[in-house]
């Protein structure tokens, strides 16, 4: 199991530019503040099988999805994440049961990839989620990932078009979706959702032409992780989720029909701002802090005080 734990923890690795701020850029979720988020939205622990309550799982989207190896990976993560965090939640009971969705999940470390997925996972849904191809070669994980759902993302390969076309078919096909909208852990210092490419929100927008209805879209947003030391976690520190309400883009949609051969690039542009602004929000909330004005951004590694 310490290799499963340091592969949740692993912060580095990331071949591309601007390399993390460290763990010391930002103070660790204080139990105080857990405590007033606790008595605010009463948070649930995610690592535990229907954490809210609610038995009613997807049985046929889990025995589509090699329910053996999920289930074992399922185990091994969460049983990694209570040893090594706390963790708590909030909004997962609008999950839906059934049907598509999209989440578009923060990237602040790599344990925040692992703790929507488990939140889902426990909920009953197994979401396909995009992932960085090299994932799927980490060892004995690298395999684990390839039967519960990763779809490969080749970054920086030029093949967006591709992969929008991919996760689109996974929507329209009846499956829920994880992305990972920044694409790569936040350069941000202050660990804030840094600049996105509008691939969620090109992804969005034509899953919902093609299927005639407004898919809904939920922002995950994870904090608590950037403070923990891979090699020396301990003690134990608090991590906090929220699985946001639906998101209304409806407006965004209203010319649909019109549209040319994909949609139009300032929607997706407005529709992946938004994700991001709400992204920031949330977080705020959970660190008990107000967000920076603007967003930092990843192509010139600097901080952009106005929105477009």
């Amino acid at each position: 199991m310490l290799s499963l734990g340091n592969a949740l923890l692993h912060n580095g690795g990331m071949v591309s530019k601007g390399k993390p701020s460290p763990r010391s850029a930002v103070n660790p979720l204080s139990d105080e503040q857990v405590r007033k988020l606790d008595a605010k939205y009463h948070l649930v622990d995610p690592t535990r099988p229907y954490p809210t309550g609610r038995v009613n799982p997807d049985v046929e989207e889990i025995e589509s999805q090699n329910p053996k190896a999920t289930s074992r990976l399922l185990a091994a993560i969460s049983w990694v994440m209570r040893g090594r965090s706390k963790v708590g939640a909030w909004g997962l009971d609008n999950i839906p049961e059934r049907g598509t969705f999209i989440t578009a999940a923060t990237h602040v470390t790599m344990f925040d990839v692992f703790v929507p997925m488990v939140g889902l996972f426990h909920m009953g849904r197994r979401p396909r989620y995009m992932a960085k191809a090299e994932m799927g070669t980490w060892p004995i994980l690298g395999k684990w990932f390839q039967l519960v759902g990763m779809q490969p993302v080749q970054r920086r390969s030029g093949k967006a078009k591709d992969i929008e076309a991919t996760s689109i078919d996974i929507i329209t096909s009846g499956r829920p979706l994880t992305v990972w909208p920044e694409g790569t852990v936040t350069r941000d210092p202050q660990k804030w959702a840094m600049s996105m490419k509008n691939g969620v929100g090109v992804i969005a927008l034509e899953s919902s032409r093609r299927l005639g209805y407004q898919v809904p879209l939920f922002c995950a947003v994870t904090w608590g992780a950037a403070s923990i030391n891979h090699w020396w976690p301990w003690p134990r520190k608090n991590i906090v989720m929220c699985y946001d309400t639906r998101m209304d883009y409806s407006d965004l949609l209203e010319n649909m029909d019109q549209w040319g051969k994909e949609p139009p690039e300032e929607l997706a542009d407005e529709l992946t701002r938004r994700i991001r602004v709400r992204m920031n929000e949330i977080m705020g909330e959970i660190r008990g802090e107000e967000p920076p004005a603007g967003y930092w951004d990843y192509r010139t590694m600097s901080r952009v005080t106005q929105e477009a």
